[in-house]
């Protein structure tokens, strides 16, 4: 698949890995692009159905669920069925092997992500959550945590209740809500503090199908460079972040397998 791509973005694959191979500490940092690589829409995409007169920005704040909390779960509750079905696909295996492998070397590899899905865990990597998680839920007024939605989603769609009804907390009678960071709040104070903590301190900064425009996870390569690390970017599309050091101009599924495999991974 790699002598498909032009052979100055097979060379910057080749540098990149010399680049890893030589280095103790690497943070990764994924976003949307490679979760949309298993058919999982992005979060800016158009809605859909009987949602398509609403945008994601209307639905996914604190003031959305006070107006309506029945519109917000029911929503939620349908973006959990779309994303029920979706497997991880070869860049998410490439990171889990590669998390894996550093283990028995004795490197340190830290794996962050923007995205609400469990596909990272699937495919058996231990991730970092800043957005939350699509599959936990909490009471929207003391905090209090709800059962996970499912947690035999792995193996079976059918073990997943998506019944739209509002179920209340037991211990003050609030809403229950998804646990995913709205728009407007603060991200989890310690998936934060281990974000910052292996930006500061790694080797090498990897992006991975991430815009670099929403902060504070945008604010992570710059806390990276800043600190000293190379900077390598995996995304199809072009973005504004000019700390890059390496580009990887193609789908995170075409190049992580090539790039761990030239690592001495798989």
């Amino acid at each position: 698949m790699l002598a498909e791509l032009p052979s100055g973005l097979i060379a910057e694959v080749e540098r990149a890995a010399k680049l890893l191979a030589t280095k103790q500490r690497i943070c990764i940092l994924t976003g949307a692009g490679i979760s949309a690589e298993s058919g999982i829409p992005t979060f800016r995409d158009k809605q859909t159905g009987l949602w398509e007169n609403y945008s994601a920005e209307d639905l996914a704040t604190p003031q959305a669920f006070t107006r309506d909390p029945n519109l917000v779960w029911s929503w939620y509750q349908w973006r959990r069925q779309q994303v029920a079905s979706k497997k991880p696909n070869p860049a998410h295996i490439a990171l889990a092997q590669w998390q894996y492998h550093s283990r028995s070397t004795h490197h340190q590899l830290t794996l962050i992500t923007q995205n609400v899905d469990d596909l990272h865990e699937q495919a058996g990597s231990v991730v970092t959550h800043l957005h939350g998680n699509l599959w936990r839920n909490k009471c929207s007024r003391c905090d209090t945590p709800y059962q996970s939605q499912s947690n035999g989603s792995y193996d079976s769609e059918d073990s997943i209740n998506f019944d739209e009804a509002l179920i209340i907390c037991q211990h003050c009678e609030g809403y229950i809500r998804p646990d995913i960071v709205w728009f407007g709040e603060s991200l989890p104070v310690q998936a934060w503090q281990t974000a910052e903590e292996a930006a500061a301190d790694c080797d090498v900064f990897i992006s991975i199908g991430t815009s670099s425009l929403v902060y504070p996870a945008a604010g992570l390569a710059q806390l990276a460079k800043h600190n000293g690390a190379k900077i390598i970017e995996i995304n199809p599309y072009p973005t504004p972040n000019t700390l890059v050091d390496i580009t990887l101009a193609a789908k995170a599924g075409v190049i992580l397998p090539e790039l761990v495999k030239r690592m001495g991974v798989l």
